[in-house]
């Protein structure tokens, strides 16, 4: 398998560096529109109109995969674990979303979402978000050369657990540049000292996927939208890391954020 993970350039880092900074741009732009009465289709058309027209980049959600997913964003509510399809329904006060926004800027990929909160959510929707950030924050730390994949998913598991939930584990992070999703695949669980070596020039998403009861998913019939068995609520948060020298640089870090872009070790 590790013949598979494509090491980047310095130009291809370059790139990323790009991409990415538009995918945590739009995320960025979209967050005052997000409120009680918009339906997730008028967040899609927002976010589509300004990847296309305002960055001149091309949304890689729209029509990728099988069968092809129909619009430009995900847009997961509540108990939507991910890949939540944009729709007519209207946002109401106390729900939580996650919007997961995937670009694509000459031929590079960058891949980021957040979760949002609609006017006041509940302590324990509050609570979940921050937790599976956290998680988020605790697995980036790690990332360096010689840092394994089972460290990373095994960091993320021992937060969540200890505020028992639960981790999604039929969707992961993934290696990602001229391709949206390439190897490694990067788990969310997992044992300290297994799986594959982290390599500098390495590119990939940690994106966990955390429930706040049991951990099991269902597809709902359009093939696309993924959701908590028991509809507990999920969180998730993401972002495109680079693996460098001696430590991980976050290409989608947004200005909201509190932890630092470049990590050294």
């Amino acid at each position: 398998m590790a013949l598979t993970i494509t090491i980047k350039t310095p130009d291809e880092v370059e790139k990323m560096r790009v991409a990415g900074r538009l995918a945590a741009d739009v995320l960025q732009m979209i967050g005052p529109h997000v409120k009680k009465g918009v339906t997730t289709d008028e967040l899609n058309q927002i976010c589509h109109d300004y990847i296309v027209n305002e960055q001149q980049a091309i949304p890689a959600p729209l029509n990728y995969g099988h069968p092809p997913f129909p619009k430009s964003i995900c847009t997961s509510v509540n108990h939507v674990i991910c890949h939540g399809i944009p729709a007519d329904k209207k946002l109401k006060d106390g729900d939580i979303i996650n919007i997961d926004v995937t670009v694509i800027k000459d031929g590079y990929h960058g891949d980021t979402s957040k979760m949002f909160v609609v006017g006041k959510p509940s302590i324990m929707a509050e609570r979940l978000i921050r937790i599976t950030q956290e998680s988020l924050y605790k697995a980036i730390k790690l990332v360096k050369p010689g840092t394994r994949l089972g460290d990373i998913g095994n960091i993320i598991q021992q937060h969540a657990e200890k505020h028992n939930y639960t981790i999604v584990r039929e969707y992961c992070g993934h290696g990602i540049g001229a391709n949206f999703h390439e190897e490694p695949q990067v788990v969310h669980y997992g044992r300290p000292n297994t799986g594959e070596e982290l390599l500098e020039g390495m590119c990939f998403t940690i994106e966990p996927m955390i429930n706040a009861g049991k951990r099991y998913s269902k597809i709902l019939p359009d093939q696309w939208t993924v959701v908590t068995k028991d509809r507990s609520l999920s969180a998730q948060w993401e972002h495109t890391l680079l693996v460098t020298s001696n430590g991980v640089e976050i290409l989608t870090l947004r200005d909201d954020e509190e932890i630092d872009r470049v990590i050294s070790h």
